[in-house]
């Protein structure tokens, strides 16, 4: 066991602050990772303030951060993908069974048996439960370490480690392509990369966004069109024309304005969790046999394949790089929607508390 420097919540109502967390020394089957970047999620915030208590009561000292840049630093002895040097990634898990059948199939997320990155019983023993990212490094399992392409910019890199991936596993399990028309509701830290991975995948992108303001940068992000939501003429020009809508949007809203806009056998997936439960007209997905579905993250698999994506057509998330000290400001102005679209924390910072 050995200490590492990190930021955490002690209560519901503290701020994040310096702190001291242990972590395990490598097995035969860990690599241990020097963090050089890592994103800022919502569910950060959720988890800090205690906020999901129902679902997922946090455990403190609380250590949030799973989206997780940085360069490895030793491996275990077992250890054959990974050495010294290599730089990598640690998205929402640090383990899993890999034996039950959603890890046989693909998806690690769903293992009964996975370890979430932070505030997740921690299986070694080491302390209560896991801790993540807001910290100089971290010890994983080899099966959750992931490969960062080379020519990505490692900061933007560090949010397609969730924020990536929630929305690209939709997309691609909905087949988006060419000759697709993808509607992406709301343009934050989710659907300004739905709309650049749908317009990757060469689909025709419209945006969905409450606020006329956004309008040039949905353009700029990789939009054909964007329709103000709440202009009921704008809406009713595109009805029965999506063949897929992404819905990004974690504050309330009416799920039926958007399923009317589906074509026969059209589907909308929602990646935001709103906090209230929604009023759905069945009549909407009926007529037309169209379905409503979500989606959680994705597998190890799945992760790799989209960072691999990633590399290829060059796509990182629009960052502000912000020091380890600002993180209480930065979920203050998260919280107003102030930033575009992610802060990414430079690690390097943590040096110097």
């Amino acid at each position: 066991m050995y200490k590492s420097k990190a930021f955490a919540a002690g209560s519901p109502k503290d701020v994040l602050a310096g702190t001291i967390i242990p972590r395990r020394d490598a097995t035969e089957r860990d690599v241990q990772i020097e963090i050089l970047f890592c994103g800022v999620c919502h569910s950060d915030l959720h988890t800090a303030r205690d906020e999901w208590h129902d679902m997922m009561p946090t455990v403190y000292p609380c250590v949030p951060g799973h989206e997780i840049v940085g360069r490895v630093t030793k491996v275990g002895s077992s250890v054959k993908k990974f050495k010294a040097g290599d730089v990598v990634g640690v998205g929402c898990l640090v383990a899993a069974d890999h034996e039950c059948p959603n890890c046989k199939d693909g998806f690690e997320q769903f293992c009964p048996n996975a370890s979430f990155t932070y505030n997740s019983p921690d299986k070694h023993g080491t302390a209560p439960v896991t801790y993540g990212g807001y910290s100089d490094s971290i010890v994983v399992d080899e099966g959750a370490v992931l490969r960062i392409p080379t020519n990505l910019d490692l900061a933007s890199a560090a949010p397609l480690l969730c924020a990536g991936i929630t929305t690209y596993s939709p997309l691609k399990r909905n087949q988006v392509g060419p000759g697709k028309k993808v509607g992406v509701v709301g343009l934050g830290g989710l659907g300004h990369m739905g709309v650049k991975f749908a317009r990757a995948m060469d689909a025709r992108v419209v945006v969905f966004s409450t606020s006329p303001s956004k309008r040039e940068d949905a353009l700029r992000l990789g939009a054909d069109e964007v329709v103000v939501s709440k202009d009921a003429s704008e809406m009713r020009k595109h009805a029965g024309s999506f063949d897929m809508i992404l819905d990004c949007v974690s504050a309330e809203h009416d799920l039926n304005a958007y399923l009317g806009l589906l074509r026969r056998g059209g589907n909308m997936t929602l990646v935001g969790v709103p906090e209230k439960p929604t009023n759905l007209n069945a009549f909407a997905l009926v007529y037309g046999n169209k379905s409503l579905a979500g989606s959680m993250i994705g597998g190890f698999a799945e992760t790799q394949e989209m960072l691999d994506f990633c590399g290829d057509h060059g796509i990182v998330s629009d960052v502000e790089v912000i020091a380890i000290q600002q993180i209480n400001q930065a979920y203050e102005r998260m919280l107003k929607g102030d930033v575009k679209y992610r802060f990414s924390i430079d690690m390097a910072s943590l040096k110097s508390d």
